[in-house]
């Protein structure tokens, strides 16, 4: 038996799980919300049932890798560092150098801290994660899994933009996808809940975090996905734009005075979204509790809806159907009525839901309406065990 802790950094959270692997027993587990905010909170669930807490600025990710190691001890969940057999860590890009999990050495963590080009808000606040442990845990097994990894099915006719193509011989410039991590935990779930093999199905996942991504899956693997080169492309998500006419880039920077490109980058990657266009909160809880009173709330979720709708409503044309529409992640889990807004606008392909079911969903779930044509599923995603199973197979493999 293994204690494997797998680290999960989001764009706006940290969540961690310590799993007790092959049985994949849960010893402790917990997240850092609102990382980076004054309002930051550390939440730890251990013994089957004690929970710690505490609210305090936490400013990056390093420092919650850092917090998260010392409760570890503090709390006695473990009696000192060298119980922890493997670290695994969610990395959002590995480009075409990475196509599944790998153990992380020297070389490695340079290449993925490279490749912070196509994930800006992600890989290199992970390649930082990924030294720390390396550093506090020298000798531990580090396994990078990498979200980009399930998309490497996709066929060049759905990665390949429509620019000459020696752009993409010459610099390697596609769709690349995030979220596969999710997408493949969540799709697995899903078949074995309705009783049919994964290769047999026809699924879009809706991925709805501050990050957002909407996923066809088909014939077991991923056949369309809505980020791109980078995670800011495809729907409205918490900070992030989304889809934009490129010329907006020029655009920006003549009227704004900008000299170097990623400053509009970083405009769209942490300005826009639903903070943008509300001029309130990236969070879509705050959205939820002003809408009434601020109508630039009420179209942030409006838009939000919106760009979800295309992408699904395309990826239903573009497999000939679908066997399953599936809500995940934080959003997508929590947010009975985001549920029932999407659905409304699909209801053109005879997709129902239960409303009843919808709001009493906990877990995984089944909420179709009678008479739908479609399933419409709830299932919490859990990248960290994928994550922790990865560590444990790369592991031993490497025995």
């Amino acid at each position: 038996m293994a204690n494997v802790l797998a680290i999960n950094t989001g764009s706006s959270s940290l969540k961690w799980k310590l799993f007790l692997m092959p049985a994949e027993t849960l010893v402790a587990g917990g997240m850092v919300d609102r990382l980076g905010q004054p309002s930051s909170k550390l939440v730890i669930k251990y013994n089957n049932g004690a929970k710690y807490e505490l609210q305090t600025e936490i400013e990056s990710a390093d420092d919650a890798v850092h917090l998260i190691l010392d409760k570890l001890i503090e709390l006695k969940i473990i009696d000192d560092l060298s119980q922890i057999n493997g670290v695994g860590h969610r990395v959002v890009a590995g480009g075409e150098i990475f196509d599944k999990s790998t153990l992380v050495d020297a070389e490695k963590l340079r290449q993925i801290k490279k490749l912070g080009e196509l994930a800006p808000l992600h890989n290199p606040v992970e390649a930082r994660g990924i030294a720390s442990f390396m550093h506090v845990l020298p000798g531990v097994p580090e396994v990078a899994v990498f979200d980009t990894s399930f998309h490497t099915s996709l066929q060049p006719m759905n990665y390949l933009y429509s620019i000459p193509t020696k752009y993409y011989r010459d610099y390697g410039l596609r769709k690349y996808g995030a979220h596969g991590t999710s997408v493949r935990y969540v799709a697995t779930q899903t078949a074995q809940m309705m009783n049919k093999p994964l290769k047999d199905l026809r699924l879009v996942v809706m991925h709805l975090g501050n990050g957002v991504s909407i996923t066809a899956v088909k014939d077991g693997k991923s056949f369309d996905t809505s980020m791109g080169y980078t995670p800011v492309a495809g729907v409205t998500m918490g900070t992030r734009s989304g889809d934009i006419d490129p010329s907006l880039v020029m655009m920006l920077m003549k009227k704004l005075g900008l000299q170097d490109p990623d400053d509009v980058i970083k405009i769209l990657n942490t300005e826009s979204g639903l903070l943008g266009l509300s001029g309130l909160s990236s969070d879509m809880r705050d959205l939820e509790a002003t809408r009434d009173s601020r109508p630039e709330s009420q179209l942030a979720i409006d838009i939000f809806v919106n760009r979800i709708i295309k992408y699904v409503a395309g990826y239903i044309a573009e497999m000939g159907g679908a066997d399953a529409l599936v809500f995940t992640a934080g959003m997508g889990e929590a947010e009975a009525l985001m549920r029932t807004r999407v659905i409304n606008k699909l209801q053109v392909f005879g997709v129902k839901l239960d409303e009843t079911k919808n709001e009493a969903a906990k877990g995984e779930s089944d909420i179709t309406g009678a008479g739908s044509s479609m399933r419409v599923m709830m299932v919490p995603t859990n990248e960290e065990l994928m994550i922790a199973r990865d560590v444990y197979e790369i592991s031993h493999d490497n025995n």
